[in-house]
């Protein structure tokens, strides 16, 4: 088994540019991906008229593959630099991983 996880981060879109150049600009980490979500809650204390009454809200997910022990690191940088409050994350384990070659 990998001792690798997977940090799933989930954030509104006024986050992106602050949370992907904070992960950028810190030697050392892995890269990710950030994908474009809509969060369906029932908590709209924050979204938009628009996103009240679609009744669903804009998100993105960002994913990062790395060793378990660099997680601590990474939240740590995004807590530094980020306005976190809106912002959801959790880990879930990778069972195999590599490429296609």
């Amino acid at each position: 088994m990998s001792e690798h996880v997977r940090l799933n981060v989930v954030f509104s879109p006024r986050l992106e540019a602050a949370i992907t150049e904070a992960l950028v600009a810190e030697a050392g980490l892995p890269g990710f991906t950030v994908l474009h979500a809509e969060g369906h809650s029932s908590d709209f204390m924050h979204a938009s008229i628009a996103e009240q009454v679609r009744g669903r809200v804009q998100r993105r997910v960002l994913w990062m593959l790395l060793p378990h022990v660099q997680v601590e690191a990474v939240l740590a940088v995004l807590r530094a630099q980020v306005d976190m409050h809106e912002v959801r994350w959790w880990i879930e384990p990778v069972l195999a991983m590599g490429t296609l070659e």
